[in-house]
């Protein structure tokens, strides 16, 4: 299991289509991954299992909703499952604070190519940190025998919500009201490279008057078939300039 730490982060393989990469993330893994982190929560609460409220949401990716059900079947015990569906990372931890929980599993790879993905663990103080994902990859090795269940699950347009947290940032840190749409005339693109980020051009900036018609591959799309969703990526760079000029 600890081969899966990378950082402050769990990720591993979850599809094929790469020569010489074979799935290590199976539904085995999650599994046990994820009952490990619920067990580390009730610890790091100090509340029963049974009492925990956990969102879980995930990126673009292919493997995406194979991971989640995993994932959602191993936390049948706690109290209270939301379901986010497709967000973005920053999203998650949010949603620990905007929704009450004591706990997110974001399914994210970041930056990495299409079969890649992983899992990533926050609470109401932030991201867990490298030890803390240590612990909890070393409880997973001790896991036996965990039953499919389904928790209370509900699934929530939380990307909404959280888009209109944002506008509101926006139009604060301006001394502007939405209504005012302070971003007319002003041109933005954006390249999403075809994950979880395009909400950002259509339900912030656009809503707030700007002119996002120069941006690109908006849609989610789990192959990412234009560049990998690095933006250090030489073909990324190339692709979010060319659309600025």
């Amino acid at each position: 299991m600890i081969s899966l730490k990378s950082g402050t982060d769990i990720r591993g393989i979850a599809s094929e289509g790469v020569d010489g990469e074979h799935i290590n993330l199976t539904d085995d893994v999650i599994k046990k991954i994820t009952a490990a982190f619920v067990k580390w929560l009730s610890n790091y609460t100090s509340k029963p299992e049974s009492s925990l409220v956990i969102s879980i949401g995930h990126d673009s990716r292919i493997s995406a909703e194979r991971i989640k059900s995993a994932a959602i079947s191993a936390m049948g015990g706690i109290g209270k499952i939301y379901d986010t569906g497709l967000a973005s990372t920053p999203a998650m931890f949010m949603s620990v604070i905007d929704l009450d929980c004591d706990g997110a599993v974001q399914i994210t790879a970041s930056h990495h190519p299409f079969n890649r993905n992983g899992l990533k663990f926050f609470t109401k103080n932030g991201g867990l940190n490298e030890n803390d994902i240590e612990d909890i990859l070393h409880l997973a090795e001790k896991i036996e025998g965990i039953s499919d269940k389904c928790g209370n699950i509900e699934k929530i347009d939380y990307m909404s919500k959280y888009a209109t947290r944002l506008r509101k940032l926006i139009c604060d840190g301006l001394g502007k009201s939405e209504a005012d749409k302070p971003l007319s005339g002003v041109k933005i693109a954006v390249d999403a490279s075809n994950g979880a980020g395009g909400f950002f051009a259509e339900k912030v900036l656009r809503e707030l008057g700007a002119d996002i018609s120069g941006s690109r591959y908006l849609e989610p799309d789990g192959m990412f078939p234009n560049h990998v969703p690095n933006p250090e990526d030489a073909a990324a760079m190339e692709s979010i300039s060319e659309a600025v000029l």
